[in-house]
């Protein structure tokens, strides 16, 4: 449970399930210290990057669907390896691999913040990826490693809490520096982050690793679950451009979805997979999951299109779009403790419906709020209180769901869920605003008397999802014309775009509703390792901060 309320849902179950290490016990402010730094690192990235995806736009003079590849090139490689990164790191070295993901993320951030194109800044976003996939599981593997069961809790309020910080601030830094700069500059900050904790890595946090580690590590799986990943996504993203019956993207699906079947194969004959199937069996494993993968996707949606509605449909600076975002981070921080509480008086499977039915209220309400700034907030607070309600649950039946010894695989593969819904949502979405954004386009032009300079004008914005530089040849009346029916369109399809999301969180209701059985108190695990928790909200009270969610996908001893 991370204080960050858009990192994955188990982040501070994968660092319980990890046994501590005497060598790294000796230096554990120190590591504390690396972690928190390291953990930063890519929150401030992922909490960051939405506002400015308008002004990148603006400026690259590209497209929306080069756009989701700005966040996809980053998630795909971030989800096709987190499930690999912390088994690496207890094979190799938690230190080293801590260290070259750092050294990756932050070369990633230097390559984006100093893009001239957009391939360039895509190459180095999926750098950043690869960085952040191996960066984030060793933040996790190194405070497990230096702090034993007694202080683990402390330890994890102290990350937990600085998380917060950082998830809370970097939208509104991000949005002053936006206003104030340029995008690159949101880029460069983590080069600056990343000495420090590189130098504190190098110099104070000694070595460890797994000896119990089996032997070898999954690449077979994450290059198969990247490569049919990829490809779907690619399919999904360019429907947008060359229709869902062009070859191209005929073979791109059918190509994804075959490789993701010769994944699961894989996976199904390895002797220790990155993803052992055996524990979708358990119904509420596989329900939980399916819950994930639709809220986070309609999250991760709703909040790629968020930006836009704000900064060219409303016209708000980027300051004040990022600030929108502080109301969702501060309910969701606030409620931590009051979350957990709910577990164990209600069990997970309700809090698991209301939350997300919350949360669906939350987006309808930002899909129907026409009027000044405040309006956005009162939204934000709602979905905020519906991420309150639901994470800590989630994270409970997620470790009363499986196996004792397993808790650790199966809190990876949950953060990796939410990741993969968000990957695959905002591809899917790509294809949808653009026919929307074209649709309200051609309606108001009709239903509007408009000159052949406003109309090229307006035609000049298909395809894109900002307000492009208008011709100067036009009047200032034809621009202001020209200016609002393409702010009045995207305003259109962002709202159509937020009911969307409202309906991804409805579906996983039904998705707890009819999977996730009542709290069996006082009962055993499913395979009879062990008894269920007695207090559930306990694991989460050692917090000073709220659930949210983390990339801290990481392997079970």
């Amino acid at each position: 449970m991370s204080s960050n309320p858009r990192a994955p849902p188990c982040d501070e179950l994968a660092i319980r399930a990890r046994a501590s290490v005497p060598a790294c016990a000796a230096a554990r402010y120190w590591v504390l210290a690396v972690a928190v730094l390291g953990s930063t690192l890519s929150y401030v990235d992922e909490s960051v990057v939405n506002v400015a995806l308008p002004a990148i736009e603006a400026d690259l003079r590209t497209t929306l669907p080069a756009m989701h590849w700005v966040i996809n090139a980053y998630t795909l490689c971030m989800s096709a390896l987190l499930l690999v990164g912390g088994a690496a790191a207890d094979r190799f070295g938690r230190r080293r691999m801590f260290v070259i993901g750092a050294g990756v993320f932050a070369a990633g951030s230097l390559g984006c913040g100093l893009s001239v194109s957009v391939p360039m800044l895509l190459a180095a976003r999926a750098v950043s990826g690869v960085g952040a996939a191996l960066l984030v599981p060793c933040s996790l593997a190194l405070i497990s490693a230096a702090f034993d069961e007694k202080e683990r809790g402390a330890a994890i309020g102290i990350w937990s809490g600085a998380a917060a910080i950082a998830g809370g601030a970097a939208p509104l830094l991000g949005g002053g520096l936006l206003d104030h700069f340029s995008w690159r500059a949101i880029f460069l900050v983590n080069p600056l982050l990343a000495i420090p904790t590189l130098w504190i890595a190098l110099r104070r946090v000694p070595e460890s690793r797994d000896p119990d580690a089996p032997p070898g590590v999954d690449w077979q799986g994450s290059l198969l679950a990247f490569a049919g990943l990829g490809s779907l996504v690619y399919g999904l993203i360019a429907s947008a451009e060359l229709t869902w019956s062009h070859p191209a993207v005929v073979a791109s699906l059918v190509a994804g979805m075959g490789l993701l079947a010769a994944f699961l194969v894989a996976e199904a004959h390895r002797r220790a997979p990155m993803m052992p199937l055996g524990l979708f069996r358990s119904r509420t494993f596989s329900g939980v999951n399916l819950l994930t993968l639709l809220l986070y996707g309609g999250l991760g949606g709703g909040f790629f299109f968020l930006p836009f509605l704000l900064i060219q449909a409303r016209g708000d600076s980027a300051t004040a779009a990022g600030a929108a975002y502080l109301p969702f981070t501060v309910v969701v921080s606030l409620l931590s403790r009051w979350s957990g509480g709910l577990i164990d008086r209600f069990g997970a499977r309700w809090p698991l419906i209301i939350g997300p039915a919350i949360a669906a209220g939350g987006f309808a309400l930002l899909a129907v709020s026409r009027g000044p700034y405040w309006s956005i907030l009162v939204p934000m607070v709602v979905l905020g209180l519906g991420m309150a309600v639901t994470i800590a649950p989630l994270t409970t039946a997620v470790l009363n769901a499986v196996p004792a010894h397993r808790t650790g695989v199966a809190s990876g593969i949950n953060n990796a869920v939410a990741s993969v819904g968000s990957l695959l949502v905002i591809a899917v979405l790509g294809s949808v605003a653009l026919g929307s954004m074209s649709r309200s386009l051609e309606l108001r032009l009709e239903r509007a008397p408009a000159s052949p300079g406003v109309r090229l004008a307006v035609d000049a914005a298909r395809g894109g999802f900002v307000i492009p530089e208008l011709p100067a040849s036009l009047s200032g009346e034809e621009q202001r014309q020209a200016r609002a029916i393409i702010a009045a369109s995207i305003d259109d399809t962002v709202r159509r775009i937020l009911w969307i999301a409202a309906a991804l969180a409805s579906m996983s209701v039904l998705s707890a509703a009819f999977t996730i059985p009542g709290e069996r108190r006082g009962g055993a695990r499913p395979d009879g390792s062990g008894p269920l928790e007695k207090s559930p909200a306990a694991i989460f009270r050692t917090s000073v901060s709220l659930p949210g969610r983390d990339f801290g996908a990481l392997r079970s001893r």
